[in-house]
């Protein structure tokens, strides 16, 4: 006999990381507003092209913020070595909505921080505008989700099954 359906579940490995990654997330110290705050914080750094600083600048801005550092540090994943290219490529489009076409997008070879600035104020300018406003907009929502989230679910689980069973 064949089995059911609903015997099958995805890769188990995957998710207990998710679920880890969720419990994480619950007993990290703050405010809920302290913790979003921190997210948004490296959310916000992690949408500039920025390598090798968005760490430092994401936990330096929650600082301001009166944020979870931690989080902050999290947040800044949002780029990371499979998301780059498709990020700063809607970032560049964005900051040319705005401010009109410029040479165009130069392709894959550019995506090191040397090469970026070497291209002149005709492509930073466009990359620095749609950054800001890619990252005001993914700070804003993953902030206020998380915040939510966290008002909504109250005190921290105390282990994975806790947290699954909501």
């Amino acid at each position: 006999m064949a089995p059911h359906f609903s015997q099958f579940r995805p890769h188990g490995s995957l998710v207990r990381l998710i679920q880890r990654a969720g419990v994480w997330l619950w007993h990290q110290e703050g405010s809920p507003g302290q913790r979003a705050r921190g997210l948004a914080a490296g959310v916000f750094c992690g949408c500039f092209p920025f390598f090798g600083v968005q760490t430092l600048l994401g936990i330096a801005l929650a600082s301001v913020m009166r944020g979870n550092h931690l989080l902050a540090a999290a947040g800044t994943w949002i780029s990371n070595p499979f998301t780059y290219v498709p990020l700063y490529w809607i970032n560049y489009r964005i900051g040319s909505l705005l401010l009109g076409p410029g040479k165009g997008w130069p392709g894959l070879e550019v995506m090191r921080s040397e090469a970026i600035w070497q291209l002149g104020w005709s492509f930073v300018n466009r990359m620095l505008l749609g950054s800001l406003l890619m990252g005001l907009v993914a700070a804003s929502l993953c902030g206020w989700t998380y915040w939510r989230w966290l008002q909504r679910h109250g005190n921290a689980p105390a282990n994975l099954n806790d947290l699954t069973s909501s």
